[in-house]
């Protein structure tokens, strides 16, 4: 590993590359924090995918896209004469400082958990910090993110169930509910309902300490990969998909299955 002077050397050369680029190059010249913004979240998806991946060799290599679109935005602020990559770097670490006393302070945590407890009360403190507990949660995030932290948030100031076992009477009420608006058929109730229902099952894996978004993904990319292996055996035996009957395609896919044991 690097000593902190040729960390310290590395993130210097990157500024540099940065400087030069945004006066030389006609792409770099041109760019704005809104036009830079949909890169930015193309970056951060492919920065996700490497890590549900554990691909060290991309985790490494999105890292430094992700890097290089924190740096730019901050020549933009530099251009702009609002703040620089010193003043970001500084507030975040005036931040890091402030929301742990117990590390830099007096105060007590001796589990992580408490740690979490104190966070929130401690961004309420804050000058420019979030004026209610659920204000921090992102509008623009994905839903079932939402969803998820929102309900930490709220664990985190006690609003949580006393006994996580309690959930699961929530979850078959929700389903209960969703199943009789669906026997109803009515479209916009059905639609409430699934919501609180969803709300239910993510609520139930976060107090039981599973990511739900990640547990999705995997599934996502489990279907994917059964569903590709249907897919080229139809390929393979010169017969489409569209012509293969249910019962064909579910011999497959226990094919799928027995292969990833």
């Amino acid at each position: 590993m690097h000593t902190r002077e040729e960390k310290m050397e590395a993130f210097g050369q990157l500024l540099d590359v940065l400087d030069r680029l945004r006066v030389e190059c006609p792409w770099d010249r041109k760019q704005t924090n809104e036009s830079l913004r949909p890169n930015t979240i193309e970056e951060t998806f492919e920065l996700c995918d490497a890590l549900m991946k554990d691909d060290n060799k991309n985790i490494c290599k999105e890292l430094g896209d992700v890097l290089m679109h924190v740096c730019f935005y901050a020549l933009i602020g530099q251009e702009k004469g609002e703040f620089d990559i010193a003043d970001v770097c500084r507030k975040q670490a005036d931040k890091l400082i402030f929301r742990h006393p117990h590390v830099y302070g007096k105060e007590v945590a001796d589990s992580a958990e408490k740690v979490l407890q104190n966070w929130e009360q401690i961004k309420l403190r804050e000058k420019d910090g979030n004026k209610t507990v659920l204000s921090g949660v992102p509008a623009a995030l994905p839903s079932l993110i939402k969803a998820y932290r929102i309900q930490d948030k709220a664990r985190n100031v006690g609003f949580d169930w006393d006994e996580r076992s309690d959930v699961w009477a929530k979850v078959r009420e929700e389903l209960d509910e969703l199943q009789a608006e669906l026997e109803r058929d009515d479209k916009q109730r059905s639609t409430e309902e699934l919501g609180d229902f969803l709300f239910s099952v993510i609520n139930a894996a976060r107090l039981y300490h599973l990511n739900p978004d990640n547990a999705l993904e995997h599934t996502n990319q489990k279907f994917i990969r059964r569903f590709t292996y249907v897919e080229q055996h139809s390929i393979r035996e010169g017969k489409p998909l569209t012509e293969m009957t249910l019962e064909e395609m579910d011999k497959l896919w226990d094919e799928a299955k027995a292969l990833e044991k």
